[in-house]
């Protein structure tokens, strides 16, 4: 007898709408008949891992595949902790930032509970809390940034947590130290703050908070990092959030262990200790790229928002789903913005000139279509 999901299913699942991933590239190759694909729709970093974390990944022995991963990630904590200046007990490492944004919802919140976000941002806040069962509060951006008074008027006695991406995806924009240290101050310790902090190393402002730093006078902050974007090992999926220990001992205990790999460890220490300028590199190449691709884009009238982080955003004169169908068929990938609720925009990841100028020649060909 197949069992009966609508009694078995709790409601807030059953309406979901699930995310699909793409497939993989080389059955979209076949699908939109293209010999050659440019993956520009997920942020990642074309200088891959730094030269240290490689060679980590390089000489994995395979029969330590058998054995089981620290369980806590004990060395990256000290490695991380070392590198923030902070107690390694104030690290929590998570398969991804997914997960750790998983860690955090799950410590804090019930049924009748609600977080507060942005309406155009990172989705996954909201997706863990609706699938979780609790409510999603969308606040809508101010000038493509978040709209801090926006949030703190919407908070109620069910609000646990603020989530602020700084800077944000997919917009660019962030809040100053100013800024995030007053939003802070107006919260006083009520609710769980969360910055996700993804695309912090990108940021070259002077003005730029570094959240982590703030959390001696913060004791509710939480700051999310990731090794998936400047690190460049998002597949091996490994991320991290700090805060004050007696909160990252509470997050903890929904933690699940063992979840991060042998490799990804390894790999994400290396990575921190790497000095062969792999930061700045990848900068250089990010301003580099962007400059040329505004250039290019205001050849075209097209408008762009072009704030922090690798990645920008087009405006299009048309569907965004439809230039994404029609960009694959000439190998480029992009993010169509609708499901980030920008209807009508893409999303560029900036990549090496070779990319770039195959973007730019079939977005022009695609226009003229």
């Amino acid at each position: 007898m197949r069992p009966d999901l609508d009694l078995l299913v709790p409601s807030y699942v059953r309406e979901f709408e699930p995310y699909i991933p793409s497939k993989p590239d080389p059955e979209l190759m076949k699908l939109y008949g293209c010999s050659k694909l440019f993956r520009l729709n997920n942020n990642e970093n074309p200088f891959g891992p730094p030269p240290a974390a490689q060679e980590i990944i390089r000489k994995f022995p395979p029969p330590q595949a058998a054995v089981y991963p620290s369980g806590d990630s004990y060395y990256l904590r000290h490695v991380v902790a070392a590198f923030h200046a902070l107690d390694p007990d104030q690290i929590l490492v998570g398969n991804g930032a997914n997960e750790v944004i998983t860690f955090v919802i799950k410590a804090f919140c019930q049924e009748g509970d609600n977080i507060i976000t942005a309406d155009k941002t990172f989705a996954v806040y909201e997706w863990v809390a609706t699938f979780s069962g609790v409510g999603a509060k969308l606040i809508p951006l101010r000038d493509y940034g978040f709209d801090d008074q926006g949030m703190l008027q919407a908070i109620d006695e069910h609000t646990k947590i603020l989530f602020v991406c700084n800077p944000n995806n997919p917009t660019g924009t962030y809040w100053s130290t100013e800024r995030l240290r007053a939003f802070l101050d107006a919260v006083d310790g009520r609710q769980i703050v969360v910055v996700d902090e993804a695309y912090f190393e990108f940021v070259e402002q002077d003005d730029f908070p570094n959240g982590i730093a703030l959390i001696k006078d913060y004791p509710n902050l939480v700051v999310f990092r990731t090794f998936s974007k400047m690190y460049g090992i998002a597949g091996l999926r490994i991320g991290y959030l700090a805060g004050d220990r007696q909160v990252v001992d509470t997050i903890r205990r929904t933690c699940v262990v063992y979840s991060v790999n042998t490799v990804a460890q390894e790999a994400a220490v290396a990575a921190l200790q790497d000095n062969t300028g792999h930061v700045g590199r990848t900068r250089a190449l990010v301003r580099e790229v962007k400059a040329f691709l505004t250039a290019e884009l205001a050849k075209m009238k097209l408008p762009v928002i072009n704030g922090e982080g690798n990645f920008l955003i087009i405006k299009l004169p048309g569907s965004d789903t439809l230039a994404y169908r029609k960009l694959m068929r000439e190998g480029i990938m992009i993010r169509s913005m609708t499901g980030f609720r920008f209807p009508n925009h893409i999303r560029i990841t900036v990549s090496h000139m070779e990319a770039m100028e195959a973007f730019v020649t079939a977005l022009k060909k695609t226009m003229a279509q």
